[in-house]
């Protein structure tokens, strides 16, 4: 198979080892090239358009811009942009945000390696690919009508609620995301109002009962 032919990948993570086992796996399949890697959402918004990559491997957890916001920027770019998400991440809210975002595929890092060569090979194919128990999961949620109330929120409100939830402050926030005080301030007061709360300690209770931080 020529260079030209191969599936050509961007890896992010912020933790370096976990790209070189990725790197490692991906080395032994004669169908893909890991093109380029990033550490974090700001530097792979760059590394798609200097890479070109067929398909984005994308973490979420990571300091500074966010994976879904990475994912939000990247498809607002190019809309054929295909963004496979392996994450730690489990419960179901992440997996509707991501996919909400723009993500193809969804799987999370507990998943066997040939799960993620798959995945990946898929998204190169056009198709998508969400780990088999959340899709299940997903489909028993939906049947008894009980979507998250964390399900309402827009990726960017979503990003910056568990950003709250994580103890950080508007200005914090907003250099974080590059965004104004007031436009932080604005959406702190929106996500409140959605879901039904008035403080940003009852935020992290609501954070903590959906596992999007740990107590």
């Amino acid at each position: 198979m020529t260079e030209s032919e191969k599936i050509r990948v961007l890896l992010v993570d912020d933790h370096a080892v976990v790209r070189a086992g990725y790197r490692v796996l991906l080395k032994n399949c004669d169908d893909i090239e890991v093109v380029c890697e990033a550490e974090s959402g700001e530097r792979a918004s760059r590394a798609f358009v200097e890479s070109e990559p067929d398909v984005v491997v994308m973490d979420l957890s990571m300091p500074g811009l966010g994976g879904l916001e990475a994912i939000r920027r990247i498809t607002a770019r190019d809309d054929k942009a295909r963004i496979l998400v392996f994450s730690m991440h489990e419960d179901t809210v992440f997996v509707e945000q991501a996919l909400q975002a723009g993500a193809q595929g969804y799987i999370t890092k507990n998943s066997a390696p040939e799960v993620l060569i798959e995945a990946i090979r898929e998204l190169a194919s056009g198709k998508t690919h969400i780990d088999s128990d959340i899709l299940q999961r997903l489909a028993i949620q939906k049947s008894r009508g009980r979507n998250s109330p964390l399900s309402t929120l827009s990726t960017r409100e979503f990003e910056i609620f568990c950003l709250l939830a994580e103890g950080l402050n508007t200005s914090e926030i907003a250099k974080r995301m590059s965004l104004s005080y007031k436009t932080v301030a604005n959406y702190s007061t929106q996500i409140k109002s959605k879901l039904n709360v008035t403080s940003v300690a009852e935020l992290a209770r609501l954070a903590i009962r959906h596992n999007i931080i740990n107590p």
